[in-house]
């Protein structure tokens, strides 16, 4: 895929993607996925905190509000750190920049990073994982919530004449490679690997792969977002919880 291609796909997406976050619902992530990715993020008093593909700089702003000392928000996108600036706090700072290649980041300048929904977006994973490594003090932690294998492989659901939804397709699980998505009427490519890829990808860099979480939903937190409700049947997302020993 065209590193040019992927920039305009997200130059398209980012004005929607940023009223949705600011104005609307955005139930996947406020919903499902942000309780279990601070959980894993634990107490962020005091951290400088690197978030790789930050997009507008929500999950930023969230670490900042916890106490984080320092967040530096990344992404390849000028119009989603142009937005993120617009409500830049103060400990808080945004830079174009892509993370496959942090080479203006010193060794061990940070104590956390996360990937929120970023690596399926990567056609080089591997090259943040080791980016990553590099910069985190030894210790130091990478929360990494990305596509479930199982979804990004195929996705779709399989359906009765009647529009039923009997379940979801799984096929082409280890043709791994390049898929396209419609996100709020934009053409969006992103990349399936397999579990087995990932995690190994983690480990060669060399991380420990701490917990992986397959985040579903509780009763209370489904009837603040009945829209969800498929995430009882199947796991969408995983969140991995790595650290550099």
């Amino acid at each position: 895929m065209n590193r040019n291609n992927l920039e305009r796909e997200w130059h398209e997406l980012s004005m929607p993607w940023i009223k949705e976050a600011r104005e609307g619902r955005n139930p996947t992530r406020t919903g499902l996925l942000d309780k279990p990715m601070l959980e894993a993020c634990g107490n962020v008093e005091g951290l400088k905190i690197l978030d790789c593909g930050c997009g507008e700089g929500r999950f930023c702003r969230i670490l900042a509000d916890k106490g984080a000392e320092y967040v530096l928000g990344l992404d390849l996108c000028e119009a989603m750190i142009e937005a993120a600036a617009e409500l830049q706090s103060g400990n808080d700072v945004y830079r174009v920049a892509n993370v496959q290649d942090l080479s203006f980041i010193e060794d061990e300048a940070f104590d956390l990073a996360v990937s929120y929904l970023n690596q399926c977006d990567l056609p080089d994973f591997e090259a943040n994982n080791r980016e990553v490594f590099r910069i985190l003090r030894a210790g130091g932690r990478l929360i990494v919530a990305n596509l479930h294998p199982m979804l990004s492989a195929v996705g779709k659901w399989y359906r009765t004449d009647k529009g039923e939804k009997q379940h979801v397709i799984l096929d082409r699980y280890f043709d791994e490679g390049e898929r396209h998505w419609k996100i709020m009427g934009v053409e969006l490519t992103n990349f399936h690997r397999s579990l087995s890829t990932y995690t190994s990808g983690f480990l060669n860099a060399g991380f420990s792969i701490e917990a992986i979480t397959e985040p579903t939903l509780s009763g209370e937190q489904l009837a603040l977002y009945p829209e969800l409700r498929d995430e009882l049947r199947v796991p969408n997302f995983i969140i991995y919880t790595l650290t550099k020993t």
